[in-house]
């Protein structure tokens, strides 16, 4: 069980005795608040990183003092330009009230180690949790130039999981008690393959729609392309359109968000993705020809998996799912996600998973960004909100009190709130 919150500062070593094992550089600062409204004020946090992960009704907690640490791991890639450093960039912040619990996570997309402040940090912090995020150890839509990326994405969470625990140790004197893996979609595919390849640990995770990936498919690279073949169609009024959207896994109902993610998520999605695990479908181009039309030469709308999957399929095998999760998780996703569509992610890896460990929530009219809230606040609805109940949910089981079933959760009177039962 956590302790309750204690004040530990006057216990502790002065923070520049602190070191983050493994780091090639790092910073200390002592910080009265460790909250996006006193990072944002100090430069401790980059507000565009996590520009538009939220909705604006989304609570600020109080302020949290504490002590917060910037580094970087030894890398050689470039990506990540935050502080004029290198990749494999992290942020740990250990609140002086500490609850005895550490909260690692990683970034959403090809954002960079401040991109869970708001939806996470925030009010992790709050809570008393020391947390602990990293950029993954590539940033960007040129991410897949780093060479085996999304590999080193996994290798960075369990290397800063491990730093993380050995600096709660320095701070508090003594190790967590509890380490939980929380992220949102490419950081809830981290949670999933943490907990089923590095569970020793974690006590458990709450994924927040994170992508699946599947030798045998679905994964992103079997959905996007039908839907960059047909939504071109549906806009002419072309007969069947509609349907092949709809067979692709987008519900009808989510037409109104389907212009916004064409133009800013599925061809972008679909071309940086293949190129890193093959490159070789275009020849000498890097990631494609942007919204180039069904038919043409080299063309990603046109992209078959199962005709590539000799060539791409070993590369996603090492990164793949197989659902054998060996701690708590609890998924919750949203059923209106027209960028990684729910019957082609969570329900397929909900169906992987043992029953005895894990808990799913369907979260109706929820989208794959809560800003997208503030644009349609009548059809859609956040997802922090049913992540923190998840989270306590998780904490609930930890100590004992097993979770709701899984279920699907209609949309609430008051959409701040997500009652899980």
């Amino acid at each position: 069980m956590l302790l309750p919150l204690v004040l530990v500062l006057a216990l502790t070593p002065p923070a520049g005795t602190m070191t983050v094992p493994g780091a090639e550089h790092q910073q200390l600062a002592r910080l009265a608040d460790l909250t996006t409204t006193g990072t944002t004020a100090t430069g401790h946090t980059d507000p565009a990183d996590w520009a538009g992960l939220t909705s604006a009704a989304l609570p600020v907690p109080d302020p949290v003092a504490g002590i917060q640490i910037d580094g970087y791991f030894p890398d050689t890639s470039r990506t990540n330009t935050n502080h004029g450093w290198h990749d494999s960039q992290f942020v740990v912040r250990l609140p002086d009230r500490w609850n005895g619990g550490l909260v690692v996570t990683g970034s959403p997309g090809v954002r960079e180690q401040y991109a869970n402040d708001r939806a996470i940090s925030d009010w992790v912090l709050s809570r008393g949790y020391a947390f602990a995020a990293t950029d993954k150890g590539n940033t960007g839509a040129q991410f897949y130039r780093d060479g085996r990326a999304m590999e080193e994405w996994n290798h960075r969470f369990t290397q800063l999981t491990l730093a993380a625990k050995s600096v709660v140790r320095q701070r508090y004197g003594r190790s967590p008690n509890r380490t939980i893996a929380t992220g949102i979609s490419n950081g809830g595919y981290l949670v999933r393959w943490q907990l089923e390849n590095r569970p020793h640990l974690y006590d458990g995770g709450v994924d927040w729609e994170g992508t699946l990936w599947t030798v045998d498919g679905p994964n992103p690279l079997t959905f996007l392309p039908p839907a960059l073949r047909a939504y071109p169609a549906y806009l002419q009024g072309e007969p069947g359109a509609h349907e092949q959207m709809v067979k692709a896994g987008f519900p009808a109902g989510t037409e109104f968000l389907w212009d916004y993610h064409y133009r800013y998520y599925w061809d972008l999605t679909q071309r940086i993705y293949r190129e890193e695990v093959d490159p070789g479908f275009d020849g000498a181009l890097e990631a494609g020809i942007p919204f180039c039309a069904p038919g043409t030469a080299l063309c990603d709308a046109d992209y078959s998996y199962a005709a590539r999957r000799r060539i791409a399929g070993p590369l996603v095998s090492r990164i793949d799912l197989t659902g054998k999760v060996k701690r708590p998780l609890i998924t919750v996703h949203g059923t209106y996600d027209v960028l990684l569509p729910i019957s082609q992610d969570s329900d397929v890896y909900a169906a992987m998973t043992p029953d005895r460990l894990h808990r799913y929530y369907r979260v109706e009219q929820g989208t794959h960004v809560d800003g997208l809230v503030d644009v349609y606040p009548d059809r859609l609805r956040p997802l922090a909100p049913c992540h923190r109940s998840a989270f306590v949910a998780l904490e609930r089981w930890l100590d004992g009190v097993a979770p709701p079933a899984s279920a699907t959760l209609a949309r609430p009177h008051d959409v701040r709130t997500c009652p899980l039962a």
